[in-house]
């Protein structure tokens, strides 16, 4: 499966995708629309392909992201049961 993000969330699901021709923090490198991500940038450090290839996963810094009250996944946690499905 094709992941387009470190963290897990959806590129195809995300309203920002176009409205900010956001490409993902794969494809830009950890920075998308909103600029430099601390997910991503830690992903990149550790030289893996996503979060869920981490010792850690799910680190806090990840469960942070997925289930902020204000930005994160709807449901909460979301992105976080996507990597845990993935079988790659």
């Amino acid at each position: 499966m094709n992941v387009s993000t470190y963290c897990g969330l959806v590129c195809e699901t995300c309203d920002y995708r176009e409205k900010c021709h956001c490409g993902g923090c794969v494809k830009t490198l950890g920075n998308p629309f909103h600029g430099k991500c601390p997910v991503a940038e830690c992903c990149i450090s550790k030289k893996l392909r996503h979060c869920g290839k981490c010792e850690e996963f799910p680190c806090r810094l990840l469960t942070q992201y997925s289930c902020d009250p204000e930005h994160g996944d709807n449901p909460p946690g979301a992105r976080i049961e996507y990597l845990k499905a993935l079988n790659d």
